[in-house]
């Protein structure tokens, strides 16, 4: 098990070395890293990962946490999609792109059913800032639980500006 253990020590500092914002000045940054204000931040990880070139923006799954990391909306498929979705929305803004730049994203559902994907959809139609969501590639996914298991909908996102 020792090899096992020294090999992943080594690769998690050769990717924390190829990701970190900072590094010799004469290598171009690649990478971004962007915690916006109004998400929750926490050590070891980043809402929001950009890409430089024509950037690409990768959102980690957002959630209805708002940004003291209080759940909105416990008990209730639509209220955490609008919540979620808006956290979305900061980090592509945070990340210079607009709602209308999201070309992907993985909706992962705890308890998908019909009633749920309805709900869902319903938070969807009004989720900014009363209008529908801008139209774009997803997927609903159905999973047991999520990292919090009042959580019912999580958001991952891909955006291109």
């Amino acid at each position: 098990m020792k090899p096992l253990y020294a090999w992943l020590v080594v690769f998690a500092a050769i990717v924390t070395q190829g990701c970190s914002a900072t590094g010799p000045q004469s290598q171009p940054l690649t990478h971004r890293a962007i915690d916006p204000p109004g998400l929750f931040a926490m050590p070891g990880f980043h809402q929001v990962m950009a890409t430089t070139g024509r950037e690409t923006i990768y959102v980690a799954g957002q959630v209805a946490y708002d940004e003291n990391m209080k759940l909105v909306g416990i008990g209730d498929y639509r209220a955490q999609t609008i919540q979620a979705l808006g956290n979305v929305i900061l980090a592509i803004r945070a990340a210079g792109a607009e709602p209308e730049d999201i070309v992907s994203s993985t909706l992962y559902i705890r308890g998908l059913n019909a009633e749920a994907a309805q709900e869902i959809m319903a938070g969807m139609a009004v989720a900014l800032e009363g209008q529908p969501f801008p139209a774009h590639a997803f997927s609903m996914i159905g999973v047991e639980t999520l990292a919090d298991s009042r959580i019912l909908i999580e958001v991952s996102a891909i955006a291109s500006n």
